[in-house]
C-alpha cells in the first residue's frame, strides 16, 4: 500500500479544525480536534504542545488577516486606525475565539512581531515609553469589544411597548447604517484624540 502523497496530520489542518470547532462551540479540546480529524489524541501532541500549543496556532490563523503592513504607511495616528480596523475586521470573523485568546498568554512568534512593530511605532512618533502598552492595550479593548458587538444582532433593543420607552424608541428609530460600525468610528475618534493629546503633553 502507497503512502499518502499529503501527511494525515499537520500543524495547519489541527489549528482549521480547532478554529471550526470554536467558530462552532466557543472552546475546544485536545481530544476533539483529534477525534474531528480521526486520529488518535496523541498524535496530535506530536505536532503542537497540548492545547496552549493549540491556541497559539489559533491566534496566529486569526492574525494572519491583520494587514500589519498598515503600520508602516503613513502619519502613526492614520497607521494605528487602520491597524485597528483591519484588526477588528479579522477578529469579528471568529468572534467566538475572541474569549479564548484574550485569556491566554501570547507567545506566538508572528504575532509578537506585530506587536514589534506597533511599539517601533510609537516609539518613533516620540511616546514616553511607559505610556506605549496603556496605547496599545486601550485600542485592543476598543477593537475587541466591538468585534464582539458585529457578532451581535443588530437589533440589540426589543421594544415590546414603545410608550414605556419613547426617547430610546425615537433613538433607535433615528440611526442610519450599521450602528456598530458607528460606535466604533465613533470611539476610535476619541482615542485617537486622548492619545494625540497624550503624546504632545509628553
Amino acid at each position: 500500500m502507497g503512502r499518502p502523497h499529503r501527511p494525515l496530520l499537520d500543524r495547519e489542518r489541527i489549528a482549521t479544525t480547532a478554529l471550526d470547532i470554536v467558530d462552532e462551540r466557543g472552546e475546544f479540546s485536545v481530544p476533539q480536534v483529534a477525534k474531528r480529524l480521526g486520529v488518535q489524541t496523541a498524535s496530535v501532541y506530536h505536532h503542537v504542545d497540548g492545547r496552549d500549543g493549540i491556541v497559539e496556532l489559533l491566534r496566529e490563523r486569526v492574525a494572519s488577516a491583520i494587514e500589519s503592513e498598515t503600520l508602516d504607511r503613513g502619519p502613526w495616528d492614520t497607521a494605528l486606525a487602520a491597524w485597528a480596523r483591519s484588526y477588528r475586521a479579522a477578529f469579528a470573523a471568529h468572534p467566538r475565539a475572541i474569549p479564548l485568546l484574550t485569556t491566554s498568554p501570547v507567545r506566538a512568534p508572528r504575532v509578537l512581531d506585530q506587536y514589534e512593530r506597533a511599539v517601533g511605532r510609537l516609539i518613533d512618533a516620540g511616546f514616553a515609553l511607559p505610556d506605549v502598552m496603556p496605547v496599545i492595550i486601550a485600542l485592543e479593548n476598543l477593537v475587541l469589544g466591538s468585534a464582539l458587538d458585529l457578532a451581535a444582532p443588530e437589533s440589540m433593543w426589543e421594544l415590546s411597548d414603545e410608550s414605556a420607552t419613547p426617547r430610546l424608541a425615537d433613538a433607535l428609530g433615528a440611526v442610519r447604517g450599521s450602528r456598530t460600525d458607528q460606535a466604533f468610528e465613533l470611539a476610535l475618534a476619541g482615542y485617537l484624540a486622548h492619545v494625540r493629546a497624550l503624546l504632545e503633553a509628553s
